[in-house]
């Protein structure tokens, strides 16, 4: 094991230990709230997708959890995907906040397969124009209350008055006009963790836990210079996966710096620490399914589980969201049968 001298997130006037609950009736709180009527600046985008009603219900609900009952380690995670009671139920059993937001995240129904092959960007522009409501990319045009940071923070800034009991406002600024960034987990799976990936390039944040990916195999934005630095993303995908069998998941992980944190690690045959990698995979039972194999590595009905019933990837979670970042696996040399260049290869066929 290594012991990493970390790069300094910004400091605030608050620390861990500040963060404490008063709870009268300690439990676990799971909260919703409709972003539209969180925030009146709030807009759909039928043009991608991204609309406050579907089937005539709700499609902009947002949600929460919080444990009062387990000490809180000062962490938020912002899960980009879709609704996950039983991550939800982990994650705040680790003592870890967290929200799930809608946000202008529709952009990928029209644009996931219109990457130009003049722009090896394309994807992770309009990515990072949905997660920050700033203007990266020509093709959308999505305003920053839309945009992901905005959606979290007035979210935050909500629970923060209806659940004082989860001490939400330990994640805002002194000055109450943004998130702190330093102490958020970004998390996603697919979609999402390609998403979370790409936004902490841009942005330092605590930690990026990917489940099943991430991907934009055609793109080089992985390999740029990175704010959230490079020990601090971990990931998690299975073999039969399809992200495996084209090198994407290979690929990205060794953009984004990963090999020099730890070999991949075979969690079937490791126990926690695993080696302190940053590169997990499984090759548990899944009926040889490439669609179950690409969700199994979240909990829920597709996740493998022991002879007990109990979930085979329990210990690999809580690695994931609680692993000490300063400790870090020793560095390997890269895959060589990984095909980095795809785009290139691709042309080649």
């Amino acid at each position: 094991m290594r012991l990493l001298t970390l790069l300094l997130l910004p400091l605030s006037t608050l620390s861990a230990a500040d963060l404490t609950f008063n709870d009268a009736a300690p439990k676990r709180y799971d909260l919703t709230a409709r972003a539209s009527e969180i925030d009146p600046r709030a807009q759909p985008h039928p043009e991608i997708d991204f609309v406050f009603d579907k089937g005539g219900k709700p499609a902009d609900l947002q949600h929460a959890s919080v444990d009062t009952r387990v000490a809180p380690r000062g962490k938020l995670m912002i899960w980009l995907m879709g609704p996950s009671a039983p991550l939800f139920e982990r994650v705040s059993g680790y003592g870890i906040h967290s929200i799930r937001v809608h946000y202008a995240n529709g952009w990928f129904g029209k644009f996931g397969n219109a990457a130009p092959a003049s722009d090896d960007k394309f994807l992770g522009k309009i990515r990072l124009e949905a997660a920050t409501g700033e203007d990266f990319s020509e093709v959308v045009s999505i305003p920053k209350p839309d945009g992901m940071m905005e959606r979290a923070f007035q979210f935050v800034k909500w629970l923060a008055k209806e659940n004082p009991q989860g001490r939400w406002d330990y994640f805002l600024t002194p000055d109450g006009k943004g998130l702190r960034w330093e102490h958020v987990i970004m998390s996603g799976a697919s979609h999402g963790s390609t998403t979370a990936a790409r936004f902490a390039k841009h942005q330092a944040v605590d930690r990026v836990v990917m489940f099943c990916g991430p991907r934009d195999q055609l793109e080089t934005w992985q390999g740029l210079p990175s704010a959230t630095s490079a020990n601090r993303y971990f990931g998690f995908s299975h073999v039969l996966d399809s992200g495996w069998s084209a090198d994407h998941y290979c690929r990205s992980w060794e953009l984004l710096g990963l090999t020099q944190y730890g070999a991949i690690v075979d969690i079937d045959n490791a126990q926690p620490p695993y080696a302190n990698s940053r590169r997990l995979i499984s090759e548990a039972d899944v009926k040889g399914d490439a669609k179950r194999a690409h969700s199994c590595v979240t909990p829920g009905g597709s996740s493998p589980k022991n002879a007990e019933g109990q979930f085979l990837f329990e210990p690999v979670w809580k690695y994931l969201f609680t692993h000490p970042v300063s400790e870090v696996g020793d560095a390997v040399a890269a895959d060589a049968d990984c095909e980095k260049d795809l785009r290139a290869a691709q042309k080649k066929k």
